[in-house]
């Protein structure tokens, strides 16, 4: 067909020759490429809007995030983050230095740095508590005021994006444990938040997150999408007076990747991972209500 049309051009006239060649031009003009988005719950929105509506729901249930997490949970979180921390051992060879993003309540530093404390009389395992909300940082920091931590190096408290931590405040090859809990599904890009856990762990430091995930028993499943989906919202109203802040929370589960295509990502990003089962790459709890996924960075 090109030359064929060469051939056709050559033979037509002067003016004819400018008018093709201009149609020519105008047809291959490319596309303006479609706007990046991304999932709020069920919806999708521009990408750079799903930062403010997801600051704007945990403004909302900030002071009420452990009742938050009851109500999704059926009131065993508690129960899954000790599990979680346990795990982990920190302490068991010697004090950590650990990041817990998305922490701001403190819920895992505190238990970290409990468990380090209580089972292997660590006093120098530290934890840099990460959240890109400020009000749930004030809330964390409040429970520490309660502590022995409190204005002690073992703890601090940074507001920042996950995913993009500020270099000058969390080098390459910082930290030996970096934890996430219940937030990585709430992140823009959650590749780009696995690249910086690749990048401001040390060699053959652990990634390790615990996140609502995929349940796989039928049965269990219909049980729980019906809990879900009716009561969750409405003990939102009930108990919290936000009704739609709850319903993003239960929507945002439904929308994060199940446990082989998690698995894959962190992979992706550059750790190793154990096989694509449960007891390998990641660890299941209650049928995969919740689940534990780790990373080592080699």
């Amino acid at each position: 067909m090109f030359h064929l049309s060469r051939t056709i051009r050559v033979s037509l006239p002067k003016t004819l020759r400018s008018t093709r060649s201009i149609s020519s031009q105008t047809c291959s003009t490319p596309e303006k490429p479609a706007p990046r988005t991304a999932s709020f719950g069920f919806r999708t929105v521009p990408e750079e809007s799903k930062e403010t509506l997801v600051k704007e729901v945990f403004d909302s249930v900030a002071s009420n995030y452990d009742l938050m997490n009851d109500a999704t949970s059926f009131g065993v979180h508690r129960l899954w983050k000790d599990s979680y921390v346990s795990s982990l051992k920190p302490g068991r060879k010697g004090p950590l230095r650990c990041i817990d993003v998305a922490g701001g309540t403190g819920d895992i530093a505190l238990r970290i740095l409990d468990y380090a404390r209580e089972n292997y009389a660590d006093r120098e395992t530290t934890v840099a508590i990460v959240d890109i909300n400020a009000q749930m940082l004030k809330e964390g920091y409040r429970r520490f005021k309660k502590t022995m931590y409190h204005n002690t190096p073992q703890i601090s408290f940074h507001e920042a994006n996950a995913q993009a931590l500020p270099a000058e405040v969390f080098p390459d090859h910082t930290f030996d444990l970096y934890t996430i809990a219940f937030g990585i599904r709430n992140c823009t890009s959650i590749p780009d938040v696995l690249k910086e856990a690749h990048r401001v762990l040390k060699p053959g430091g652990t990634f390790a997150c615990l996140e609502f995930s995929r349940v796989n028993n039928p049965l269990l499943s219909t049980l729980y999408d019906h809990y879900s989906f009716t009561m969750i919202p409405l003990l939102g109203t009930i108990l919290a007076g936000d009704r739609s802040s709850y319903q993003y929370l239960v929507e945002s589960i439904r929308k994060f990747p199940p446990q082989p295509e998690f698995a894959r990502m962190i992979r992706d990003a550059g750790f190793t991972t154990g096989e694509d089962v449960d007891g390998g790459a990641w660890e299941d709890m209650w049928g995969g209500i919740a689940c534990v996924h780790k990373g080592v960075k080699l």
